[in-house]
């Protein structure tokens, strides 16, 4: 696959999460959720997260300060939001002035703003997050069902639901890498 679909079908995908999202209620369908922690105790003897487990990827190459990467079970005995999940693993996240929280663009902060995100043609690269992020560095929303493949999530952290055993990630794309999560 070339870079030029990659990033097409990146942002094919993001826009499709984007249009899913605003198509929800705003106030989460009036149901009351789930708790859920983050905790050591949610993993299984056999060492299996008997919640919902939250990763985050980065490409190997991108030297960040305090790396939000990492993978960590959040407690859950029934379906719970990403967006709680996510916030129970102990991230934070950021959307963009133009689209809100429907377009992540930082995670625990990165990529930070002064941070130079090196594009495909020799040149730097600052993410402001006031609209969508470039197509070549962004983070994308991942999920995994029990004994699935991963596949890019068809809505936002906002709206979509994980069970116990299901997987989500939060993956930043360089230039193409990494293209999915290899966790």
């Amino acid at each position: 696959m070339t870079t030029t679909t990659r990033a097409l079908g990146a942002s094919a995908a993001l826009l499709l999460a984007l249009a899913l999202a605003a198509c929800a209620p705003a106030d989460g369908g009036g149901t009351e959720q789930p708790t859920a922690s983050a905790s050591d105790s949610a993993a299984g003897s056999d060492g299996e997260c008997a919640g919902v487990e939250v990763v985050v990827e980065l490409p190997a190459d991108l030297d960040v300060a305090d790396s939000p990467a990492g993978t960590t079970c959040v407690a859950a005995d029934a379906p719970i939001l990403a967006s709680d999940a996510v916030a129970e693993a102990g991230l934070t996240t950021e959307g963009t002035d133009e689209y809100g929280d429907q377009v992540v663009c930082r995670v625990n902060g990165v990529p930070a703003e002064d941070f130079a995100l090196p594009a495909e043609d020799g040149t730097d690269y600052f993410e402001t997050c006031a609209s969508m992020p470039a197509a070549f560095a962004y983070w994308s929303l991942w999920t995994k069902p029990v004994d699935g493949e991963w596949g890019y999530a068809e809505e936002g952290l906002a709206t979509l639901e994980v069970s116990p055993g299901e997987r989500i990630a939060l993956l930043f794309t360089v230039n193409g890498e990494p293209a999915a999560p290899s966790a």
